[in-house]
């Protein structure tokens, strides 16, 4: 079974609910709450998008991550690219990485395989952080810090700001 890591699967999450108010800043024990994921996992992920340039690192009093980049221009691909590095079914599907495989040389598969990973990585370029988050039906609002967001499961990819 082909499966992405739980640490992609809570990125895109994070991501997604933090696409509900793109403008807004958001802290990892104010995610972790809204999202209903550890705080440790979070603050990691948080991180690791910041070095991924997918979120911008605020300090001071009123700190936290914002998004880098509008959802439209954020794709899934680069998501799961950020959190889990290079996406490849097999060691010689990602031409980045010539040389792990010992059959490499006689594989008569290998192309079949690049063509393969080319439709996936394809896919995923195509579906963008904004559609993630559209509603899928009328949601409830979440308050976080004295200011309300919407519900992580009810993420609009309209600009909604804090109530």
């Amino acid at each position: 079974m082909l499966r992405m890591t739980k640490q992609a699967d809570y990125g895109i999450v994070l991501l997604s609910f933090m696409a509900g108010s793109p403008a807004a800043r958001y802290t990892a024990p104010d995610l972790a709450v809204a999202t209903h994921l550890p705080l440790p996992m979070v603050s990691k992920i948080l991180k690791i998008l910041g070095r991924g340039g997918l979120l911008i690192s605020h300090r001071g009093a009123k700190g936290g991550y914002s998004l880098a980049e509008a959802p439209r221009d954020i794709s899934v691909a680069r998501m799961i690219t950020a959190l889990d590095g290079p996406i490849a079914f097999t060691e010689c599907s990602d031409d980045g990485s010539p040389g792990l495989c010992s059959q490499e040389a006689g594989c008569q598969i290998r192309h079949t395989w690049r063509r393969i990973n080319v439709a996936v990585k394809d896919a995923l370029e195509a579906i963008t952080l904004a559609e993630l988050a559209a509603p899928s039906s009328a949601g409830q609002l979440v308050q976080l810090s004295g200011r309300l967001f919407p519900q992580a499961s009810q993420l609009g990819a309209a600009s909604l700001e804090p109530q």
